[in-house]
C-alpha cells in the first residue's frame, strides 16, 4: 500500500475544441454486448478475479489513487485477499452480513470486495448517517459485523446498542484499530482452491440504500452479475481502456461513485481517482494534477461548475469524456463548450432498476434511448399515469395503457424470469420488492419493475425524464424520503403535525426540500434547527418552513400536498408565516419578498 499521493504529471496543452475520438454508437454498443456476453460464459468468475488477472500481468499500473493511500493493481488484490481471509477467519458464512461504514478511499473497494468474494453480503451505509436514520440503515442490514472508520464507531457504537443479536463492531484506523494487525498478519497471495468459496456471479454481493418512491430508505439487492455488468456495460459504452484515468469524487456508497465508476475502469485496466468528495473550486486542479481523461458526474456537479468563476485549469485537462446522470438540455451544451470536452455519455438507472438508458448519440438533455436491436433486451415501456391514484391507468380491459410519443407517464421495465439482465433482485423487505412490482401490465400475468419515474419519448425515441413520482424528491443528487424527514420533526416537542414535500428552485436540478408545520405557541426553531442537524443528513434537512394553522387531509386521512406543493415558497402568494435556512447564520430566517426575488434570480444559491 503506497501511502503518498500519485505522481503529479505535466498539464497537458489545452485541447483546440472538442472532437470526439469515440468509437460510433452502433461500435460502442456492441463493444458493451461482448463485454457483458462473457460475464455468463464464465459464472464462477468475480470482479475480485478480474483485478487478480490484472495484478499478475501488469500489477505496478495504479488502480485506485486517493489524497489516503494509492493501490497498484498488486496492491489492491494483495488487500483484497487479505480482506477475504479475515472474512474467512472471522466466521463469517456465505449470506453472512456486514455493513461498512468508511469514508471515500481505496480500501474501502478492497473490503467489499474481499469480504463478497468469499459469500459475505456487504451493506454500504452513508457516512452522513446520524441518530434514527442511522439506526434504520443498520437495522435493514441485520449485520453480523460492521466496520467503521475510528471517526464513526461512536455513533455506530450507539446506533447498534439496542440490536438484538448484537453485531460486532471492528473499528478501522485510529488508536482503537481492530483491524490493522488483523489484516497485516494475513498473506496477500491469491487464495488457494481450499479457501475459495463456491461463490458465482448470481449471488448477492452488496446492500446498497436507495429511498425509492415513498417510505424510508431501502437497501437493495445488487449481484456479482450486476456489479459485473455496470462495469462492463460502462467500459463498452466509453470505450475505455488500460490508459484511462477517471476522475471520480461521487459518494463512494453509492451505486455509481462506488459500483458504475470504479469497476468500469478495474474490468478495463485503467485508474481510479477517488476524492473525497466534490469541491468546484479543486476540481479542475485534480483532473489536471493526474491527467484525468474521463470524469463521472451527477447534473448538479456541471451546474456548479458552471456557475463557478472561470479557473486556470478548465481547458487544460485531457478530458476525453464525461459520463453520468442528471445533467439537463439547459446547462449541457454550454457545459461542453466551456470546458472544452469532446463527449459526454448521459444515462439513466436506478440501483434495484432492471434496466437502463443510454444516450450514446450525445443529444443534449436527452437521458436515451433504446437501439431497435437491443429492444428485446431492454424491455421497457412508459404507461400512461393516474397523479391522484399514484398508480398506472388501466383501460376497460385491466391493463395498462401505453402512453403515446410526447406524453408523460410512468417508466417500467419488464422482469425477466431467467438469471443476468432483466432481472429485478429486491430488496431485504419483500413487502418493499412487491411494492415495485407491477403486474398484468400489458397481458395477463406478466410483470413489470415501477421505476418511480415520470418520462416521456419524444418522435426520434429519445427518452428524457420529467420528475419523480410520490412523495420522495431528489435534492444535491440524493433522494429523499419525505417520511423519514417529516418524522424527525414531528420529534421535536411543540410539533403538532408536519408535512415534508419538494418545491421548485429556479436554477437549480430536483426539488429543495419544505415543510408545513402546525406547531403550538411559543415553538422554538432554533431548537428544530438543532434537532434536525444532529438526525439529518444536509441534503435531507428542509430549506424552508412554512407555518400553516393546519393541514389539509383527505377522506382516508393523507396529507393534502398538492396545493402546498404548487405554492411554493412565495411570501407574495402565501399568508402563512414562512422562513428559510440560514446556512451561514445557523438558523432559520424569516423569508420576505426580497429573499425570495434574490433566490428566483438566482442571486442566492441554495
Amino acid at each position: 500500500m503506497n501511502q503518498t499521493a500519485f505522481p503529479i504529471l505535466a498539464a497537458p496543452e489545452p485541447p483546440a475544441a472538442p472532437c470526439s475520438a469515440l468509437p460510433s454508437p452502433s461500435k460502442r454498443w456492441l463493444m458493451a454486448i461482448e463485454r457483458v456476453a462473457a460475464i455468463d460464459a464464465a459464472p464462477e468468475r468475480l470482479l475480485a478475479d478480474v483485478i487478480a488477472d490484472r495484478a499478475a500481468t501488469d500489477g505496478a499500473r495504479p488502480a485506485l489513487i486517493s489524497q489516503t493511500e494509492t493501490f497498484t493493481y498488486a496492491e489492491l488484490a494483495a488487500r483484497i485477499a487479505r480482506y477475504a481471509r479475515w472474512a474467512l477467519e472471522t466466521g463469517i458464512a456465505p449470506g453472512d452480513r456486514v455493513a461498512l461504514v468508511m469514508s471515500t478511499r481505496p480500501d474501502y473497494l478492497a473490503a467489499w470486495i474481499g469480504i463478497t468474494t468469499v459469500g459475505g453480503l456487504v451493506a454500504l451505509v452513508n457516512t452522513h448517517l446520524t441518530g434514527g436514520s442511522l439506526v434504520h440503515a443498520l437495522k435493514v442490514a441485520a449485520p453480523a459485523h460492521v466496520i467503521a472508520e475510528a471517526q464513526f464507531a461512536a455513533p455506530v457504537a450507539d446506533a447498534i446498542a439496542g440490536f438484538e443479536p448484537a453485531p460486532r463492531l471492528w473499528t478501522h484506523g485510529g488508536a482503537q484499530d481492530d483491524l490493522a494487525g488483523i489484516l497485516d498478519r494475513l498473506p496477500g497471495d491469491p487464495l488457494a482452491p481450499h479457501e475459495r468459496r463456491p461463490v458465482g456471479v448470481h449471488d448477492r454481493a452488496l446492500l446498497i440504500y436507495t429511498s425509492g418512491t415513498t417510505g424510508l430508505p431501502k437497501a437493495a439487492h445488487v449481484s456479482h452479475h450486476r456489479i459485473l455488468s455496470w462495469g462492463h456495460w460502462f467500459a463498452g459504452l466509453s470505450a475505455a481502456t488500460l490508459d484511462d484515468r477517471l476522475y471520480d469524487c461521487l459518494p463512494i456508497h453509492h451505486s455509481v461513485g462506488g459500483v458504475v465508476a470504479t469497476a468500469s475502469m478495474l474490468v478495463s485496466g485503467g485508474s481510479v481517482v477517488l476524492a473525497e468528495k466534490f469541491s468546484a473550486s479543486r476540481f479542475w486542479a485534480d483532473v489536471v494534477r493526474h491527467d484525468c481523461t474521463l470524469f463521472q458526474y451527477i447534473g448538479e456537479l456541471c451546474r456548479y461548475l458552471l456557475k463557478a468563476p472561470p479557473h486556470p485549469d478548465e481547458r487544460r485537462h485531457r478530458l476525453r469524456l464525461a459520463c453520468g446522470n442528471g445533467l439537463r438540455g439547459d446547462v449541457w451544451e454550454p457545459f461542453q463548450a466551456r470546458f472544452g470536452i469532446p463527449d459526454i455519455l448521459e444515462f439513466y438507472a436506478a440501483t434495484e432498476g432492471n434496466f437502463s438508458l443510454f444516450n450514446v448519440e450525445g443529444r443534449p438533455g436527452a437521458i436515451g434511448r433504446i437501439p431497435p436491436f437491443l429492444s428485446h433486451r431492454f424491455p421497457a415501456a412508459i404507461v400512461r399515469f393516474d397523479p391522484e391514484a399514484g398508480l398506472p391507468l388501466r383501460g376497460p380491459d385491466g391493463l395498462c395503457l401505453k402512453a403515446a410519443r410526447g406524453e408523460a407517464g410512468e417508466a417500467i421495465g419488464r422482469i425477466a424470469a431467467t438469471a443476468g439482465g432483466g432481472r429485478f433482485e429486491g430488496y431485504t423487505s419483500p413487502e418493499e420488492t412487491e411494492r415495485k412490482v407491477l403486474r398484468d401490465v400489458f397481458a395477463p400475468g406478466d410483470a413489470w419493475f415501477r421505476t418511480g419515474d415520470l418520462m416521456r419519448i419524444d418522435e426520434k425515441g429519445f427518452w428524457y425524464f420529467v420528475d419523480r413520482i410520490g412523495d420522495t424528491f431528489r435534492w444535491k443528487g440524493e433522494n429523499v424520503a419525505t417520511a423519514e424527514v417529516a418524522a424527525a420533526i414531528a420529534a421535536v416537542p411543540g410539533v403538532v403535525d408536519a408535512t415534508v414535500y419538494g418545491v421548485a428552485v429556479p436554477g437549480a436540478d430536483g426539488r429543495a426540500g419544505m415543510a408545513a408545520l402546525v406547531t403550538e405557541p411559543g415553538f422554538d426553531l432554533a431548537a428544530l434547527r438543532r434537532h434536525l442537524t444532529a438526525v439529518l443528513p444536509a441534503y435531507a434537512r428542509p430549506l424552508f418552513l412554512r407555518l400553516a394553522s393546519g393541514l389539509a387531509l383527505t377522506e382516508t386521512f393523507k396529507q393534502k400536498k398538492q396545493d402546498l406543493v404548487r405554492d411554493g415558497f412565495d411570501p407574495t402568494a402565501i399568508r402563512d408565516p414562512l422562513f428559510v435556512d440560514d446556512a451561514a447564520a445557523g438558523a432559520y430566517r424569516p423569508l420576505d419578498a426580497d429573499h425570495h426575488r434574490a433566490i428566483v434570480e438566482g442571486r442566492i444559491r441554495l
